[in-house]
């Protein structure tokens, strides 16, 4: 696995750190969650941006999408007890085979 991966992998997480802190920030009365959102995004496209080099971006796109809709998706169900309807994880099921089926069709 190239060093791109890690980048990629790299702006999944610090996405979702920032997705998770928008919602910890309380409409950004929450100081520390409120500035780590900037901070995770900055990150994030950082690392975007470098694992573009080796990566296409159909399949980096489909990746940093993809995962990060879903860690979010089950990041709400499981700490913020959002509802886990039996649609909503189809769904995320079909988020997850699309994602494979776009990076395995290279």
């Amino acid at each position: 696995m190239s060093i791109s991966w890690f980048y990629l992998i790299g702006a999944v997480i610090f996405e979702v750190v920032g997705t998770t802190c928008m919602k910890l920030s309380e409409g950004f009365t929450n100081i520390v969650p409120s500035v780590s959102i900037f901070i995770c995004y900055g990150l994030c496209f950082t690392c975007m941006t470098l694992c573009l080099q080796k990566i296409d971006v159909s399949v980096a796109y489909a990746f940093w999408a993809g995962l990060g809709t879903t860690l979010i998706a089950l990041i709400g169900i499981i700490f913020f007890r959002e509802s886990a309807s039996s649609i909503k994880l189809m769904s995320i099921a079909l988020i997850i085979i699309g994602v494979i089926g776009l990076n395995s069709a290279k």
